[in-house]
Parts: C-alpha cells; sequence; structure tokens
C-alpha cells in the first residue's frame, strides 16, 4: 500500500500539495504557540528588590490562612495592616530601624528615571535597604529637599528646582542629590520627618536585629508578619507581577493553539475528502483490478500518514523559526511582558509533530471510508454532478454535534447565563456550530448557491446561470472551497462580535449607573488621591461629592475556597446621589457599618441575612446583606463602608452638579482645586470613553492576533483548495473554448464561480456567527443588560475581501496558464 500511496502521490501531487501546505502551516503555528506557551511556565526567579539589602522586614501579613476541612487556603489582601506605632517603637529597642512609608508623587517639570509605572515617595533612611548609593550629592536634610532617580541621560541634576505634588499639596523642591535608576521603582526620596508628615502611616519596619529576637515581639501583635531571606520580595511593589503578567499571555496563546488545532482538522478534513471525491475514478480502476475496500481505505491512510510526517516536520522548522518573532512581537505590543523570551523547551515540538500527524490521519477518516464504499462500476460511470444526499451516519453525527451545541447553551443561559459571557464559552461555541454546518454541507451548499446566484442568473449573458449552474453541481469542491471562508468569518464574527457587544454592555451599564457630572480618579490604580482635593471638592457650593475607596471582601465558599470580590467603600447617601445601581432587593440606604451590599452571584443574596466575610486588611467581620444588586455583566461588585474598607484610600470621587446654573461653576472650581493639587479633573463623558479604552484593549489586541493567524491560514487554504479544483476542471474549460467562449469568457466564468463559493461561504459563517451572538444577546437579556449587538462589519469585510481576492486569483491563474494548450488537446485528455 505505501509503495502504490507514493506512486500515487506523485502523479497527482497537485491534488496533495494543498493538503501539504495547509498542515505544515497548521502544525508551524501549532509549533508557534506551543513554544511561546511553554515559555509562559517559568516566569524567571525575582528576589527581593525593595529590601535586598534589608536584615529583617516587618510589615502588615499580605496574605490570608483559613483552616478548611480540606486544608489551609490562602488569599492575597490588597490592603495589608500598616505596622502600629507601638510596635515600630518596640522593635527600635532591639536595634536599628527605619519606617518605611510608600505615597504617590508626581513630579511636574522633571523626567526622573526609573522602572517603576507611577513615581512613589519613600523616607531617605530606607534607601540604604535597596542598596541606593548616592551618585551625585547628598542626603536630604530639610523639607524642600529631595533625592531623585536619574541616570546619566536624565533631565534633572543636583541643584536643580522641580515642582513635586503629593498628597500635602503641590511645592517646589531641591533636588540636593541623585541616585541610580532601580527596574522596579521611579521614586523621590524625602527626609524621614517630611516623609511621615505626607503618609503618616507606616507600611513597613526595617530591623537591623536578631530575626528570632524579632518574631517574639511581633507575635505579640495581630496580622504582622517578620520576612527575612526570600520572604523579602513580599513587601516588594508587585511581587508576582512577573508570574500574573503571564496569566493573559497563556490564555491567549492557549486559546490561539485551540483554535488552531480545529482549523487545521476542519480544513484538513475538507481537503481529503475533496481529493478523494476528485479521485473516484482512480479508486473505481482500483477495485475493478482487485482491490478490497479495505485495501483502498489503507491507501488513503497511507498517503494521509507521508504528507503527515512531511508537513509536521516543516511546520516544526516553520515553529521554531517563528516563536522568537511572535515573542518579539508581543513584547512590542505590551501584551507580554519585556522580558518574555522563548525558552529552549522541545516538548511543544514533539507535541505540534504528533499533533499535525494525527490531524492528518484524522481528516482522512471520513476520506478513506468514502473512498471504500467507491464501486468498480459505478465509479467508472458516475457522472459529474454531486446528488447532495446524506449518509445517514453523517446525518445523526450532524444532527449530535448541533444537538449538544444547542443543549449546552441553553443550559447555560438558565443555570448561569453569565458563563456564556465567558471566553472559554464564546471562543467554543462557534466551532461546534460550524463543525454541525460543516457536516450539513451536502444539503444547504446547494440551496445557498441558488439563492445568492438567483439575481445574477437573471442578467444577460450565460455568465450568471453557468456559475450558478456549476457551483450548484458541484456540491464538494464547492464545499471544500468554501470551508476555509465559513470557519474563518464565523470566527472573526463571533469572537469580534462577543467582545464588541460585550463592551457596549459594559459602556452600557457605567452610562447607566454613573450619573455624576464629573469622575475624578487617581492616576495610577490603587493610589489616594490628595486629600485636599477631596477636601476642596467638599466646600464646592452646589456640588454633591461622593468618595470612594477601591477595596475587596473574601468569602469561604461551600467551606472549601476563597473568593476574593472587588468592592467599593461608600458613603450609602452621597452614593445614592451620584449613582443609580441596579438594585434588586433591599435597599442602598440600609447600607451602614454592620452591612454590605452584594450581587446576585454571591451565595448569600437573602436581604437581612448576616455573612462572615474577611476584609482586605484581614479582619474577619460579620455583617448583614443590606441589598442585593443584579448580576449585569460582572462588574456589579460588592459595596461596603470607609469603615470597612481595610485601610483603602479615596482613589475617585463622583460629583453631581444640583441646581439650575451651577454646572460651569462647579467645574471652575473643581479645575482649580485640581491644579493646585496636581490633579486631573474629568468630566462624565471622559471617564466613561477612558474606561471603555481601558477594559477592551488588550483583549480585542490578544483577538486580532487569533484572527491574523486565522486569516493566513484561510487564504494560503483557499488558495491551495482554488488550484486543486480548477486543475480538475481543465477538461471542462475546454469544452466552453470549443463550444465558442472566448478566452477572457471562460476566466470571468471562473472568477464568477470562486466570488459565488466565497459568498456561500460567508453566508453559511455568518449564520454560525448570527446564532452565536444571538446567545449572547439572550445572556445579556436575562442579566437585564439592556444593550445592541455589535456587528463587527469592518472584521468581516476584511475577511471577505481577501478571501474573496485569494479565490479569485488563484482560480484564475491555473486556468489562465492551462487555457494557453489548445483547447482540442485539452478536451482529449484522459486522467
Amino acid at each position: 500500500m505505501l509503495s502504490l500511496a507514493l506512486r500515487g502521490m506523485r502523479t497527482r501531487w497537485v491534488t496533495f500539495v494543498g493538503s501539504f501546505l495547509a498542515l505544515a502551516l497548521g502544525v508551524g503555528i501549532v509549533a508557534t504557540t506551543g513554544l511561546a506557551l511553554a515559555a509562559t511556565f517559568d516566569a524567571p526567579r525575582q528576589g527581593p528588590e525593595r529590601f535586598a539589602a534589608a536584615p529583617v522586614v516587618v510589615r502588615g501579613e499580605d496574605q490570608l490562612r483559613v483552616r478548611t476541612p480540606t486544608g489551609v487556603r490562602t488569599q492575597e489582601l490588597t490592603s495589608p495592616r500598616p505596622v502600629p506605632a507601638e510596635l515600630s517603637a518596640a522593635l527600635a529597642v532591639l536595634g536599628r530601624t527605619a519606617e518605611d512609608r510608600t505615597f504617590p508623587v508626581s513630579v511636574g517639570d522633571a523626567r526622573l528615571e526609573g522602572g517603576g509605572e507611577g513615581t512613589v515617595g519613600h523616607p531617605w533612611p530606607v534607601a540604604a535597604a535597596a542598596a541606593y548609593r548616592l551618585t551625585t550629592g547628598r542626603a536630604p536634610a530639610a523639607a524642600g529637599e529631595v533625592v531623585v532617580t536619574a541616570g546619566a541621560g536624565a533631565d534633572v541634576r543636583t541643584g536643580d528646582r522641580i515642582t513635586v505634588t503629593t498628597a500635602a499639596g503641590s511645592t517646589g523642591r531641591t533636588v540636593v542629590g541623585t541616585v541610580r535608576p532601580a527596574e522596579f521603582e521611579t521614586v523621590v526620596f524625602f527626609t524621614a520627618a517630611e516623609a511621615a508628615r505626607i503618609s503618616p502611616a507606616v507600611d513597613a519596619v526595617v530591623v537591623d536585629a536578631d530575626p528570632a529576637a524579632v518574631r517574639a515581639v511581633v507575635d505579640r501583635e495581630d496580622r504582622m508578619a517578620v520576612l527575612t531571606g526570600d520572604d523579602r520580595r513580599r513587601a516588594d511593589p508587585e511581587p508576582d507581577r512577573d508570574v500574573e503578567a503571564l496569566v493573559s499571555v497563556n490564555a491567549l496563546l492557549g486559546t490561539a493553539a485551540g483554535i488552531t488545532v480545529f482549523v487545521s482538522v476542519f480544513v484538513v478534513a475538507s481537503t481529503f475528502s475533496f481529493a478523494v471525491a476528485q479521485r473516484r475514478r482512480e479508486f473505481g480502476l482500483l477495485r475493478t483490478a482487485g482491490a478490497t475496500p479495505g485495501q483502498v481505505r489503507r491507501t488513503v491512510y497511507a498517503e494521509a500518514a507521508v504528507i503527515g510526517v512531511l508537513a509536521s516536520a516543516v511546520g516544526c522548522r516553520l515553529g521554531v523559526l517563528g516563536a522568537p518573532r511572535l515573542a518579539s512581537w508581543m513584547t512590542g505590543a505590551q501584551i507580554a511582558p519585556r522580558w518574555f523570551v522563548i525558552g529552549d523547551q522541545d516538548w511543544p515540538l514533539h507535541a505540534a509533530f504528533w499533533t499535525g500527524l494525527a490531524v492528518a490521519l484524522a481528516g482522512a477518516v471520513a476520506a478513506s471510508r468514502r473512498a471504500g464504499r467507491v464501486g468498480p462500476v459505478e465509479a467508472l460511470r458516475e457522472s459529474a454532478v454531486d446528488s447532495g444526499s446524506m449518509p445517514l451516519s453523517r446525518v445523526l453525527l450532524g444532527g449530535a454535534v448541533l444537538l449538544t451545541g444547542a443543549v449546552l447553551l441553553g443550559v447555560a443561559l438558565v443555570q448561569d447565563p453569565g458563563s456564556v459571557l465567558k471566553r472559554k464559552t464564546y471562543v467554543t461555541q462557534p466551532m461546534l456550530l460550524v463543525v454541525g454546518f460543516a457536516l450539513f454541507a451536502p444539503v444547504l451548499v446547494r440551496p445557498v448557491t441558488r439563492f445568492l446566484a438567483w439575481l445574477p442568473a437573471q442578467l444577460r449573458g450565460a455568465t450568471g446561470v453557468l456559475a450558478r449552474e456549476n457551483a450548484s453541481a458541484g456540491l464538494r469542491r464547492t464545499a471544500a472551497v468554501a470551508a476555509p471562508v465559513i470557519v474563518t468569518v464565523a470566527l472573526a464574527a463571533s469572537l469580534m462580535g462577543t467582545t464588541a457587544t460585550l463592551d457596549e454592555a459594559r459602556a452600557t451599564e457605567a452610562r447607566t449607573q454613573v450619573t455624576a457630572d464629573f469622575v475624578v480618579t487617581a492616576a495610577t490604580e490603587g493610589v489616594a488621591l490628595p486629600p485636599r482635593f477631596v477636601e476642596r471638592a467638599r466646600r464646592i457650593p452646589g456640588a454633591v461629592v461622593s468618595a470612594s475607596r477601591s477595596t475587596s471582601v473574601t468569602v469561604l465558599e461551600e467551606g472549601t475556597a476563597l473568593v476574593t470580590s472587588e468592592a467599593r467603600a461608600v458613603d450609602p447617601a452621597d452614593a445614592a446621589a451620584v449613582s443609580a445601581l441596579p438594585v434588586v432587593a433591599g435597599s442602598l440606604a440600609g447600607l451602614d457599618d454592620g452591612s454590605v451590599v452584594v450581587n446576585e452571584e454571591w451565595m448569600t443574596t437573602t436581604v437581612g441575612e448576616r455573612v462572615g466575610v474577611w476584609l482586605a486588611d484581614g479582619r474577619k467581620v460579620t455583617l448583614r446583606v443590606a441589598a442585593v444588586l443584579s448580576t449585569g455583566t460582572g462588574n456589579n461588585g460588592v459595596y461596603l463602608t470607609p469603615r470597612n474598607a481595610g485601610g483603602a484610600v479615596v482613589d475617585r470621587i463622583d460629583v453631581k452638579v444640583v441646581g439650575a446654573g451651577g454646572r460651569r461653576a462647579v467645574a471652575a472650581q473643581l479645575a482649580a482645586a485640581g491644579r493646585a493639587t496636581g490633579t486631573e479633573v474629568g468630566t462624565r463623558a471622559g471617564w466613561l470613553a477612558e474606561n471603555r479604552r481601558r477594559t477592551g484593549g488588550n483583549t480585542r489586541l490578544g483577538l486580532l492576533m487569533i484572527l491574523l493567524i486565522a486569516l493566513v491560514y484561510t487564504g494560503i487554504a483557499l488558495a491551495n483548495t482554488q488550484v486543486m479544483a480548477t486543475s480538475d476542471r481543465v477538461r471542462d474549460l475546454a469544452v466552453l473554448r470549443l463550444a465558442g467562449a472566448t478566452k477572457a469568457q471562460v476566466l470571468r466564468l471562473v472568477g464568477a464561480e470562486a466570488l459565488v463559493v466565497v459568498a456561500v461561504g460567508t453566508v453559511l459563517g455568518g449564520t454560525v456567527a448570527a446564532l452565536n451572538l444571538l446567545g449572547v444577546r439572550t445572556a445579556l437579556g436575562l442579566l437585564d443588560v439592556h444593550s445592541a449587538v455589535v456587528v463587527p462589519w469592518e472584521a468581516i469585510g476584511s475577511v471577505v475581501a481577501v478571501s474573496s481576492l485569494v479565490a479569485v486569483v488563484f482560480a484564475v491563474l491555473p486556468a489562465s496558464l492551462a487555457l494557453r494548450t489548445r483547447p482540442a488537446e485539452l478536451a482529449g485528455t484522459r486522467e
């Protein structure tokens, strides 16, 4: 069988080159994403940075530990407790100490160097703990003096006057020294007294003493931790930033690899099926010569195995070349961290190779069964017209796939509509529909083709009629060419449409819930707004100000899992004046220091019921449910009072203008307060636009990468399939020439047929996307979010345009080359 397969492949190499290239590209993409995915499993070891030179660090415990029947569960705390003054004094008895305070700083007229996203301030005595050393100047000694991070290319030097804005206000300060910039922060150092005035809370204490003695003192205090050795990294800014930075990269690459495997199987199976349909007479001759159905099937499997081995080897090489370029692009687009590089793992190449071989064999399953069913006499007298009938097994399989997709969607809509809005669901749902539609292609292609080609067929000339009849007659050819278009249009419209619809739904929720005229937020997430700005805003006549804090609460679900929810601490009366929360039970007015507002996703949603929670600083309290909010798109969080905010700072204020004619005056006074404290004041419209841009950026960029991969794959698969299909119709084209058609007319006919087939694929793929988006819209309705479905016309148009161009070019080009031979010679050729 192998020798027979090799001879057949050598003779009909055009038939197999499409499958080879499609599979090689698929394996190359899987290898590329696999190598990049493997690089996300191990973040580089991140040792202590801020306190690398500190013997012992004492700070608030940053992890919540809860004993459960299944073991100790841990969860990160968002607001560790400050070090009490009494404990700091007791530690000073053991040895030399330095109190650390970290607070936001803005430098208005100079550019400092450093690796932090936002500039922070520290007292100078803790500089030695991070091994900062003066490169120029001296340490600050007075309130108006600072030391800054500045390298050789900095535009600030010792002796310069700079404007420094902190929570205490904006003042000019003299740079008396500089230190080398660090990779983990951009910093301004103040005197210890000045730092204590700006930020009274002590974040950590550096102790030069025996760790055992330090622990003996600290153990008397609740929720305090003693950090030594590598544990000191827990006091660094964003200690898990390297690991967290790879979570989205891991999810993105995993989705890309999964979609690639799916598209590979789908396209390769379609290509093999078409290749078998082209060779019905060849298989009929084999059967006439005495070959059994099993031998014919083994021949197809042998061909698939040869193609699979060769294409997988080439694909692995493509992966080795492509992975570093993918990593470079992802770092440049800020999808991955700057240090992200491809490692030396080779298991992704093994996985890609065997996946490619498995895809080739899986794609040949249906084709081999069809080849084995070819009868010796039946094949020799079979016409070129496909019947469009389907075997019972295919009908049952297609029905099962579609039914499975419908049942899964229905169960999700009934039990948990929010799950339909998650990436895992809206990525896999279109795949089931694509497979189902592909299995029913023999009965769908013909009516869709006749419907789409009805109007062109009414025009003058025979081109429209012939294009319609040829596409309808060659169902397998039409289905094979339309397959890559179906899958790409379905994915593009479903993925981009779902994310755009969810973005619009979230924007609609925000517009509905935020009724303030002005929204002011901190420049960096988790950073406090200047207290002076908040105080001045509260004193503005005609303005209602709601100052809120970002915090979190943690609950123990089902006695085994700690689940943390984002929360916001508000004053109930002020919050009610600047917002319209979607309350489904209870009232926001009932919120007090002993209660909490939850959403419908919580396990406890009965107003008046009491629930035990851990606050952001680790304190455990029991609160009464005052109100329940609808789930929405998942952004309706938990609300507490400031007393339960766990030490969180005010990072947002919403301002509502009351009374007529006061908006301009309020805006002017807010702007003045902002200038005095270095705070940027924004309108509600500006905040809504920025919030929408921030929530959707990386997701859309990642999906565009996935769709670009699918589009490239589609282009190559479509080109190869068109070449195969056109080469199989050389005699038909010659007959048209002998019947009187000019070469130009024949080429126009071929181009028109290609456009009809792309239109068929677009309609079927669009139907899949429409059904998927209908499920998303239904889920939003069940979640009480009334927002329109956003159709990504630009993405769909791009996919259709590229597919049309590729289909026409690679149908017309081989036809043009074939027509260089005299029609009589072409018409007389035999397979």
